[in-house]
């Protein structure tokens, strides 16, 4: 069991947090959720659990991160919809690397219950 935090910047351990969608004892219930549990799964290279939570309609065969790439913090910016009580939503985030910063407006949608990313666009 890791006590480190979650890298999603949540103050909760990342089995607490993150960790739990990952391992599949959980599904996110919000596209929030799902947004930073996506972003801790680029922390830790997860493949898999990206794969698995991207729209069966946008998702690529097969995705290969860039080992060499540290992220370093996650902030939200903004949010529409993307609760228990709507079909889509967005997140507005930056996601900080060494070096630099990804700032996009995500959106999601639910797919058989569950949350999954669809696309995004890039901001700045």
């Amino acid at each position: 069991m890791s006590t480190r935090t979650c890298p999603c910047g949540l103050p909760l351990s990342y089995d607490a947090c993150c960790g739990r969608f990952h391992a599949g004892a959980a599904k996110a219930p919000t596209a929030e959720l799902l947004m930073r549990s996506r972003y801790s799964a680029f922390v830790k290279g997860d493949t898999g659990y990206l794969l698995r939570t991207w729209h069966p309609r946008t998702r690529p065969e097969r995705l290969d991160l860039d080992p060499r790439t540290r992220w370093t913090g996650l902030e939200i910016l903004d949010g529409t919809d993307g609760s228990a009580f709507h079909s889509t939503g967005t997140v507005t985030f930056r996601a900080s690397y060494r070096g630099g910063s990804l700032h996009e407006r995500s959106r999601f949608e639910r797919v058989d219950g569950a949350w999954v990313y669809v696309d995004g666009d890039f901001l700045e």
